[in-house]
């Protein structure tokens, strides 16, 4: 089978983590490609997400790497399970930029989010009035069709909340984002009540940081934390004018958690944020 043109995020995310391990170990490719009886190109292409690689490979690279986290291996075994067509974001394939089914399949495998937003609202949260006023904003003009895939998208990506078990979903915003009054006052205001609808469901916690907060908090980039089903899998999702970027790296986990954790503390309450945003929406 040749190498793929496009991996999924996932199918990358996959790849490093078993070029992690190796490197961890000790183990230089051509070693690797031994143990699986193969050549040096196919792990190089396995750890680039270009090739798929079987749950028995997985588990033999992992025992050769002296891996004996059996939770992160079952987490490696089950990306490498998932294919194209599966999910109901691969339908947008060829017709959104990849960045868009990216996220999708970050959210979706999401044990936990966490989101700092600065001019808008988190796309979870969003009605379809408010993401269409957002797209219909880009810059040059998109072309109708696609205006109407991009909400069609955003408001499917939604369905992550109404699982029975729903991943804890903490929004924390800067009063910035509550007072743009993206697609008008009506489409403002019927936003807010709706985001205000979305503070009742229990995995949902929305905090708000006031114009008048005394702490400096670094907003200028939309972040989204999510968890894995293992810690090593956790990923930052930043987004871009020219499409998202994903980080993994320790050390970008670590300055991003940092940045979301005190972020929070510059937060109103729960309730103090509910309570800020209902005065707002009545003032509209």
């Amino acid at each position: 089978m040749p190498p793929r043109d496009n991996p999924t995020a996932r199918q990358v995310r996959l790849g490093s983590e078993l070029r992690k391990l190796r490197e961890r170990a000790g183990r230089t490719a051509r070693e690797a490609a031994g143990r699986i009886s193969t050549d040096q190109a196919r792990i190089s292409h396995i750890e680039a997400g270009r090739s798929g690689i079987g749950e028995e490979r997985i588990r033999r690279l992992a025992s050769f790497y002296t891996c004996d986290d059996e939770a992160l291996i079952e987490a490696l075994c089950a990306i490498s399970r998932e294919h194209r067509g599966q999910f109901w974001w691969d339908e947008y394939r060829g017709t959104l930029a990849p960045g868009f089914l990216n996220i999708a399949e970050l959210e979706h495998h999401a044990s936990h989010m966490r989101c700092l937003q600065s001019m808008t609202l988190p796309g979870l949260l969003q009605t379809p009035a408010y993401s269409r006023a957002l797209f219909d904003e880009v810059l040059p003009k998109l072309p109708e069709d696609e205006v109407a895939a991009r909400v069609e998208h955003r408001m499917r990506r939604k369905s992550v909340l109404d699982r029975d078990e729903p991943p804890e979903f903490e929004a924390i915003m800067h009063e910035a984002s509550l007072r743009m009054r993206v697609g008008g006052r009506k489409v403002a205001r019927e936003q807010l009540e709706h985001l205000l609808e979305a503070t009742d469901r229990p995995a949902v916690t929305v905090r708000v940081i006031p114009f008048a907060s005394e702490q400096f908090v670094e907003v200028t980039q939309t972040v989204l934390y999510a968890g894995g089903v293992v810690p090593q899998l956790d990923t930052v999702h930043i987004d871009a004018p020219f499409g998202g970027v994903q980080l993994d790296a320790a050390a970008d986990l670590h300055r991003y958690g940092m940045q979301l954790d005190f972020a929070q503390r510059a937060c109103l309450s729960p309730e103090e944020s509910r309570s800020f945003i209902h005065h707002i929406t009545r003032d509209l």
